[in-house]
């Protein structure tokens, strides 16, 4: 039978495609196999999937890093892995322990009452020395072939920047039981899920690994899935806020002592930083470790006068009263059995309720709360906030103590107090976040601090942040904003910081400190703090300061003033932010 070329090559051709169909059909079914067995039905799996996976010694950590972001967003490393070697012996096989010791000490500082007491066990054939060798010393170390000395591989943990923003880093050190490495502190706790590369010192094949990749970029939640983190911290108004703060440490010596830069629209943190600080590479090697804690976050305190710009705006909010209000100012009220004074003492008589912001006066702040009466306030601290959690994404955030204001109903002397911060005690976040208000149409804003997770295979996704609430009503936060330009300009140090070109709103606070067991502190014991924001309209930046105990100066508008006024000519200048007047 005769076949034409032509028809040849059809027929070729078919066979052709016929074979690719059943490639392609095969590829597909594997493709979907694979899909079934390592996404949709791989926790029932996981026991057979064991097979797929190569050991790794427990104690070695693999860890995504953490990176801050500059103003450029170019990302700067600022939580990495290294590797290198830690050494031990084994006592069984340490002919000389007096020659071994002498050599390695020669090239390594070794604690000899350590060494020998591991060299004495000789039924145990290991014992560690020394973690994270770096390649030099432990090339030397090799070069020497001393019988029964180890060298293992090893990796850790490295912090670049030494103490930058070491609170909110946090570190890797053993869990309760001792047993292995996890984050403990920061954002190495908080993210430990997705950081732990390896937490169960397993390796994943090349087909489990494509498909963890494939689900992590379908995953509605980025975070669920190993990587790397991005954050929002700019590594250089980091150092400018640490240093500002290092020498408010060394000026007045307050027992603590930190500050928050934050985008009052986006709640993004730039940075946020406390004194005194450590290194989180030679972690254990503070006095406290209560120096660990970001107390930020994790502590509340009675903050003072930068409350009265939150009730000045309940008030104006709620139409109990206008910038033109006048109120007659008796200098001392009597509340409750207890009497309330303005920090002089002094009575100032009928005034405009501007002069409560500019001179911060406390009865002032009292005659807000009685005139908008007190389930009114109550409902606008509880709507600020300050009652909650910010869900900042740093572990240990402590919620406000508002139990004094209860439902609106009680002792005068609570509300009173509240009016001007004192008898309820909230976070420095959640201070920030409520004031941010004022700076963002009335908006609370979410604080956050890491803004995309980036995954091994180099895929990024970004982490989504809930918009807040509305919680005053634009033309309020603009109105309280003008009254604070004006505390600036004229009310803080009569005047003297207030810039030519640019708008500042800002408020101090000087509060008497609780003791135990109910009243305060006797003598010149205060927390001072301090909040700004600017452009005031249009603000790039709140900008927030406190300090535990300073010494010398017993009022915040002292210790507290100049620094911010030092931090937001920084952050003017380093983003070229464009003059407001």
């Amino acid at each position: 039978m005769y076949v034409s070329p032509a028809g040849s090559r059809k027929n070729v051709t078919l066979r052709a495609r016929i074979l690719c169909g059943f490639f392609i059909a095969g590829a597909i079914f594997l493709i979907i196999r694979l899909y079934f067995v390592q996404i949709v039905h791989g926790e029932s799996y996981a026991a057979d999937a064991i097979g797929q996976y190569t050991a790794q010694k427990a104690e070695v950590v693999h860890r995504g890093g953490i990176f801050f972001t500059s103003k450029d967003d170019g990302q700067v490393a600022a939580a990495v892995m290294q590797s290198g070697s830690r050494l031990a012996i084994n006592p069984r096989l340490l002919k000389d322990p007096e020659s071994a010791y002498a050599k390695l000490s020669a090239i390594i500082p070794i604690d000899r009452d350590s060494f020998f007491k591991s060299a004495a066990k000789t039924e145990d054939p290991y014992e560690e020395l020394e973690t994270g060798i770096d390649d030099e010393t432990a090339a030397a170390i090799r070069k020497e072939k001393i019988p029964g000395v180890i060298l293992a591989a090893d990796a850790w943990r490295f912090y670049p920047g030494k103490e930058l923003a070491a609170q909110t880093l946090g570190f890797v050190g053993y869990t309760s039981e001792g047993t292995r490495k996890t984050g403990v502190y920061g954002l190495e706790k908080t993210y430990n899920d997705t950081l732990a590369l390896d937490g169960d010192g397993l390796y994943v094949n090349p087909f489990a690994q494509i498909f963890t990749n494939l689900e992590a970029a379908i995953s509605t939640d980025p975070a669920a899935h190993k990587g790397s983190i991005i954050t929002t911290i700019e590594p250089k108004v980091q150092g400018e806020l640490e240093t500002t703060l290092d020498e408010v440490m060394r000026t007045y010596s307050p027992k603590i002592a930190g500050g928050i830069v934050m985008d009052p629209h986006t709640g993004e943190i730039v940075a946020i930083a406390l004194r005194p600080g450590f290194d989180p590479n030679v972690y254990n090697t503070v006095d406290s470790p209560a120096v660990y804690d970001n107390k930020l976050v994790s502590g509340r305190y009675e903050l003072g006068s930068i409350m009265k710009p939150l009730t000045m705006a309940a008030a104006i909010d709620s139409g109990a009263v206008t910038p033109e209000t006048t109120y007659k100012d008796m200098g001392c009220l009597d509340r409750s059995t207890y009497t309330i004074c303005n920090f002089d003492h002094k009575a100032r008589g009928v005034i405009p309720v501007q002069q409560i912001l500019n001179e911060s006066l406390n009865v002032g702040a009292t005659f807000l709360v009685e005139k908008m009466g007190y389930p009114t306030f109550t409902k606008y601290v509880r709507m600020l906030g300050l009652g909650e959690k910010t869900g900042i994404d740093l572990p240990s955030e402590v919620i406000g103590d508002l139990s004094p204001l209860g439902s609106g109903k009680g002792p005068d002397i609570n509300y009173a107090t509240a009016s001007y911060g004192q008898g309820i005690s909230v976070s420095p976040i959640a201070m920030v976040r409520a004031l941010s208000a004022l700076a963002n149409e009335g908006v609370l804003p979410s604080p956050h601090m890491v803004t995309a997770v980036k995954y091994e295979s180099g895929f990024t996704r970004t982490i989504a942040v809930p918009e807040g609430p509305q919680v005053l009503k634009p033309e309020t936060a603009a109105t309280v904003t003008d009254m604070l330009i004006k505390v600036y300009d004229t009310g803080l140090l009569n005047g003297d910081l207030k810039m030519e070109h640019y708008t500042i709103a800002a408020k101090t606070g000087t509060a008497q400190l609780p003791k135990s067991g109910g009243g305060y502190l006797e003598g010149d014991r205060y927390l001072h703090s301090f909040f700004g924001y600017f452009p005031a309209h249009e603000p790039k930046f709140i900008v927030f300061l406190f300090a535990i105990e300073p010494q010398g100066q017993k009022y915040a508008s002292a210790t507290l003033a100049h620094p911010f006024s030092d931090i937001a000519t920084f952050l003017i200048n380093y983003y070229s932010i464009a003059p407001d007047r």
